[in-house]
């Protein structure tokens, strides 16, 4: 699909090319959406967006035009996209995840940005304080590190046999390392060894869990990131195939299949961020809005997939679901 025709079906306003938008003398403020995300994954999330950007009074070309850059994945293509919408001077630039955000710092330090889910900013040196960020950038974090023991401890009480997890990474995250090491040390705890999967790709997934397969009481957490978002259906397939628990940072996994997930819910993000982007266009500079948590975490789990694992979900677990797939 051309990205015209993409940017089309994502809104109700005719889709305008960014270069020229920016040329318009100011008449539409454009608001870039860059993510890792394919376009078809982005299409829901983009979609709450723009429902809440538009309850906030700004209407698709009257005022306002958002362009949607979906990478599938590819890191390189993301730097290369936020390079444009800097170049195309956008008043606004919505970044998901550290990916996101570093690829749109490598271009600019003045053009305000809005972040999502990205994990500690602090730690990462993107905000001087979360009630003063600073700079140029404000927004919202993702997962704490220390999701990764909750991760392995649903696992954990899910099937009390796991005593090996392969954690399936992305080494370009720039968050790995200290998911790595919150999960290791969990796992330490609860007896559990951890194996570290860097993968780049379907061949390396592919490899990563038939590896984990081979010895008994397996189990898989997956690392949040947009690769293997891009690969859920490989993932979700093979974890069935060679009978492996796994744990999902988000719901787009257990909607195909997957075991559960424990993270994020990607609209409330979004709507959240479209407030963000309200308050810079009114004229709030980016270092006085301070980076909030999101407000909804949810728990997804899929029974029709237990039971073909020959799983019993514990009834704490299934009470605590936020949904359950049947």
């Amino acid at each position: 699909m051309r990205r015209r025709d993409f940017i089309t079906l994502l809104g109700s306003a005719a889709a305008w090319p960014a270069v020229a938008i920016a040329q318009q003398g100011g008449k539409k403020r454009l608001v870039g959406l860059i993510t890792g995300l394919s376009e078809k994954e982005m299409l829901p999330i983009a979609e709450a967006f723009r429902a809440r950007i538009k309850e906030l009074g700004w209407l698709e070309g009257q005022n306002i035009v958002v362009d949607v850059r979906a990478t599938g994945g590819d890191y390189a293509k993301l730097d290369a996209e936020a390079g444009k919408l800097v170049a195309a001077s956008a008043d606004v630039i919505v970044a998901m995840g550290t990916p996101g955000l570093t690829a749109t710092r490598q271009h600019t330090r003045t053009t305000p940005v809005v972040f999502t889910q990205v994990a500690d900013p602090i730690g990462q040196r993107f905000i001087d304080s979360l009630a003063h960020p600073g700079g140029n950038a404000t927004g919202l974090t993702n997962f704490e590190f220390a999701f990764g023991g909750k991760w392995i401890e649903l696992l954990k009480q899910i099937d009390p046999t796991i005593s090996h997890v392969t954690l399936i990474t992305n080494p370009a995250n720039e968050n790995t390392t200290q998911f790595v090491k919150v999960i290791t040390a969990a796992g330490d705890k609860m007896k559990v060894a951890v194996r570290i999967a860097s993968v780049r790709g379907a061949p390396d997934i592919q490899d990563a869990i038939e590896t984990s397969s081979k010895q008994a009481g397996g189990g898989l957490i997956i690392f949040p990131d947009g690769l293997p978002v891009v690969h859920r259906s490989l993932i979700v397939g093979l974890a069935a195939r060679y009978r492996l628990p796994a744990v999902y940072p988000f719901r787009l996994f257990p909607e195909i299949g997957g075991l559960l997930s424990y993270g994020t819910d990607f609209r409330a993000i979004y709507r959240q961020a479209a407030e963000y982007v309200d308050k810079i266009l009114k004229g709030t500079k980016p270092a006085d809005l301070p980076v909030e948590a999101p407000t909804k975490l949810e728990l997804v789990l899929n029974l029709k997939t237990a039971k073909a694992l020959g799983l019993t979900i514990p009834p704490s677990i299934q009470i605590a679901a936020d949904e359950v797939i049947e």
